[in-house]
């Protein structure tokens, strides 16, 4: 009898790391400043186990083969040094991370529609693109992160210079040893072309849900099952698991119609649909065997001076829609009890 029940004990302890043993992470922003104790306080508290640390380049135009990254011109956290510091005090509070270099385009025009008008510059871009991703993809294996991202919604730089990212995969895998993934946005990860060389099918999942101004439960469960049929699908074709390297909602009316929109629009603040349409994305996903878990964009190091019950941006912080984050990322120690 005794046998029985420590049988019964260990399935159910599988079952439980099964259900809840997920990438349960925020998208840590980048500060001109150091972190400290008090900066990784909130995330502790929220609960995630892991972090997304994001060093950026930057590049003029649309059409510009400049790619400027690690400069003193940066904040801190936008460069090599403030990025490994921020890693080793996530690590020192057993918050593992995955590097997630990206680039920003002045005005902040979108990077999948960049291309270049010629062969000569996209042999420059892709010598500078090069140099970032290994410049970081070495400090990944430095501080032994988790995770390494390749890139981050570049749509049309994936599609003409194929070849170079095969390449550029080889080389990330000859200075790191962790995982691998690329962050695809939500209307190019069923065409990405190297899924099979990464750990990873890497998903900003900004997918449309419905058009209704206050969405409801019902409205926002509905709009992802096509979505979600096909993500699955991929999962099993590819046999790799989904991981949203980006997921969240603006507090904002009309929250599932573009879910990827960063304009300063004056929308009214909606903090319930925020809530809501977070909250159905866990119900969706996070019980599912072929995914990986997430990272909520995004994450500000001042807790106490971000987002709020008059913010309509993607922050969760100081919002209901934080409670929904902690209570989900918590389930795994009240699993245990």
């Amino acid at each position: 009898m005794k046998k029985l029940i420590y049988l019964c004990v260990l399935v159910f302890a599988s079952c439980a790391t099964s259900k809840f043993d997920k990438v349960n992470g925020v998208s840590f922003v980048a500060s001109g400043e150091e972190v400290a104790q008090h900066h990784i306080d909130p995330v502790l508290k929220v609960g995630a186990n892991y972090a997304a640390v994001m060093p950026f380049g930057f590049i003029r135009d649309l059409d510009s083969p400049e790619l400027i990254f690690n400069t003193d011109r940066q904040w801190y956290g936008e460069r090599r040094e403030g990025a490994k510091q921020y890693i080793e005090k996530l690590h020192q509070n057993g918050v593992s991370v995955m590097v997630k270099p990206q680039i920003w385009i002045f005005d902040g025009q979108f990077t999948g529609n960049m291309k270049m008008p010629s062969e000569e510059d996209w042999e420059k871009l892709e010598a500078s693109y090069e140099a970032f991703i290994l410049l970081y993809a070495e400090m990944a294996e430095e501080t032994q992160s988790d995770i390494f991202c390749i890139g981050t919604e570049l749509k049309t730089f994936v599609n003409e210079r194929p070849g170079f990212w095969n390449d550029l995969i080889k080389k990330v895998r000859e200075v790191y040893t962790g995982k691998i993934t690329y962050a695809a946005n939500w209307d190019e990860y069923a065409k990405t072309p190297f899924w099979s060389d990464l750990d990873f099918i890497g998903v900003n999942a900004y997918f449309p849900l419905c058009e209704r101004e206050n969405p409801t439960i019902e409205t926002l469960t509905e709009g992802w099952q096509p979505w979600k049929t096909k993500m699955r699908e991929l999962a099993k074709q590819e046999d790799k698991p989904i991981l949203f390297t980006e997921f969240g909602y603006r507090s904002m009316d009309f929250t599932g119609k573009k879910p990827w929109l960063v304009d300063r629009n004056q929308m009214n603040v909606n903090l319930k649909a925020q809530a809501d349409a977070t909250q159905v994305l866990f119900n969706e996903f996070w019980s599912e065997d072929w995914f990986a878990g997430g990272f909520v964009w995004k994450w500000f190091m001042q807790h106490d001076q971000v987002g709020g019950h008059a913010d309509n941006r993607f922050t969760p912080q100081n919002k209901p829609a934080e409670s929904i984050i902690r209570r989900q990322y918590t389930q795994v120690k009240k699993s245990s009890l």
